[in-house]
């Protein structure tokens, strides 16, 4: 098993992307499609916590039931925005990778490079053609 996990969204063109990266290291990572297999409550508390950033940073509102449920408003706890979360994992931003030198919400693609313990193994571009990597493997 990888010590890099990522919760991805395969429908998610940055989700892809930072996959894509993680392969382009020659790591395989431990693929947690988090709408299919939501994490519990301690996993979600722990990567928030990890990431050291507050709970509405890893809420996701376009595409989602945020403004339906009123999640704009401040009167809701940090506990209250996590049984949202778990409620309806597509309000959890994504991806979001854990490896060996930290956690991170992944948007852009981009900041993945940064947890990698392995080198970029040769070029990549992102889906639409943007160049992220080049053929040393070095960021663009």
């Amino acid at each position: 098993m990888s010590d890099i996990v990522i919760y991805h969204n395969p429908a998610c063109g940055t989700s892809r992307n930072v996959l894509g990266l993680i392969r382009n290291s020659g790591v395989e990572p431990t693929v947690i499609e988090y709408l299919k297999t939501p994490p519990s409550r301690e996993t979600l508390e722990a990567l928030i916590t990890a990431m050291g950033v507050p709970v509405r940073e890893v809420l996701r509102i376009k595409g989602t039931p945020y403004e339906e449920l009123g999640l704009g408003e401040p009167k809701w706890t940090d506990a209250q925005l996590i049984d949202f979360m778990l409620e309806h994992p597509l309000l959890i931003n994504r991806p979001i990778v854990a490896t060996p030198l930290g956690t991170r919400l992944c948007r852009p693609s981009e900041d993945v490079l940064d947890l990698l313990p392995k080198s970029q193994q040769g070029a990549f571009n992102k889906e639409d053609g943007e160049p992220v990597v080049d053929a040393s493997g070095r960021r663009v």
